[in-house]
């Protein structure tokens, strides 16, 4: 049901009992073996596999809906599922099976003079909530990610993508009870109803530890203004490409290209494109030439609308704008100096990349730029968790404590001391 599960009942005691179901599932979920949580995820991309007809089937139910009201095209292109994206989704899950199993490593030990060996010991953060939208996936990504880490998770997904993800959902439970899991573990909000988001913020009477919102700026907005309880989130995803002086052209050309162009509704697609001045009548007409061919709108600073009748003038606005669409500002700039310092500016902190053979220039780029992903000779769509080796990603972090870049099973733990003694005590 996809609305409100009992009409009688408050959200706020439907939520209230969703938190107190996740608490009491977290014990068993923290302390369930590797082998126990590798099954379950086994199990779950089996049911996924076996449930594609219905997955599809309620995805178009949500494709029709989303055309229907009007959805932004790469809204829709979030929100839409194929054979093979749902093949990627079961895939992916297999790929979080054969991750090592954080929970109960020992990061660090130590000796102290008096006898004491002192271990800081991975441990899951207890109860996860995920606020998501359009993106179906998420689901079980998410989901995936926290069962790996032997978290409990929340999971409230988008009206629009409500039937794709309870669809997803249900092949979920599937795995936990063929592993013998409780079905607790993995819950999807079981109302459509706003409010539930609000009782989440709360923190659901000190059941929620962390919230993640996956979605737009104004979601996570609300969520990092409202929330009672820790984020993981990252508000918008302003991406810069820098290309430098000592860039080979080839290279540059096909990096910005699949920069803006593969998806343009990513949080890692590039949204400004910087250019080493000293380059541009070398450089700029061939690379524009090639993003405008993809059928990318251009908007320049003056130096590029000079160099490339193509070009719309850009606004001071433009160096700001997140526009998750065919749409890039471009910018010549005073070698990796300009480029810095533009960044540094303007950025979200969230992805940005430098094309150069120069290894000073790469250092400096590196050291000099405070986000959470760095790239250097490859492309910003590489800022997802799946391409870092984690088989999947629950959301990126731009903040500064505990988790930052791309949220994956190492992510959604916390630490423990443990510490042993013969007898010890206290002068």
């Amino acid at each position: 049901m996809l609305g409100r599960v009992d009409a009688e009942q408050p959200i706020a005691d439907l939520m209230a009992d969703v938190g107190r179901k996740a608490r009491a599932a977290s014990q068993p979920l923290s302390i369930a073996s590797p082998n126990k949580k590798a099954a379950a995820l086994l199990a779950m991309a089996d049911a996924v596999d076996q449930r594609k007809a219905e997955i599809l089937r309620a995805n178009e139910q949500d494709m029709a809906n989303g055309e229907k009201t009007g959805m932004a095209a790469s809204l829709l292109d979030r929100l839409k599922l194929d054979e093979q994206r749902i093949a990627s989704i079961s895939e992916s899950i297999r790929t979080i099976a054969g991750l090592g199993d954080p929970v109960g490593e020992i990061i660090a030990e130590w000796d102290r003079p008096n006898g004491l060996h002192i271990e800081r010991v991975r441990t899951p953060l207890g109860v996860i909530g995920v606020i998501y939208e359009s993106r179906p996936n998420v689901t079980a990504d998410a989901a995936a990610l926290c069962l790996k880490s032997g978290n409990a998770v929340i999971l409230r997904g988008g009206s629009d993508s409500a039937h794709s993800s309870k669809a997803i959902h249900e092949a979920l439970l599937d795995g936990l009870e063929a592993a013998g899991l409780p079905k607790d573990a993995i819950q999807l909000v079981p109302t459509t109803d706003r409010a539930a988001v609000g009782e989440m913020l709360k923190g659901l009477d000190g059941n929620l530890d962390v919230i993640i919102p996956r979605g737009g700026k104004s979601l996570v907005a609300r969520v990092q203004s409202e929330a009672r309880v820790p984020v993981f989130a990252h508000l918008e995803g302003l991406c810069h490409l820098y290309i430098d002086a000592s860039a080979d052209l080839a290279m540059a050309r096909k990096i910005a290209v699949n920069a803006k162009m593969r998806r343009t509704g990513v949080c890692g697609s590039a949204e400004t494109l910087l250019v080493d001045r000293l380059i541009a009548p070398s450089h700029l007409v061939p690379l524009l030439e090639d993003l405008r061919a993809a059928g990318c709108e251009i908007r320049g600073d003056e130096g590029v609308v000079e160099l490339f009748a193509g070009a719309k003038p850009a606004t001071d606005e433009d160096w700001s704008t997140e526009y998750l669409d065919a749409i890039i500002s471009v910018k010549l700039v005073n070698g990796v100096d300009g480029a810095i310092q533009h960044i540094n500016q303007y950025s979200s902190h969230h992805t940005e990349a430098v094309i150069a053979e120069d290894v000073l220039v790469v250092e400096r780029f590196f050291n000099e730029i405070d986000s959470a992903i760095l790239l250097h000779n490859a492309s910003t769509q590489f800022a997802d968790g799946g391409e870092f080796g984690m088989g999947a990603e629950i959301g990126i972090a731009t903040g500064k404590m505990h988790a930052r870049g791309p949220v994956g099973v190492e992510q959604l733990t916390s630490f423990k001391y443990r510490v042993r003694g013969n007898g010890q005590t206290r002068p």
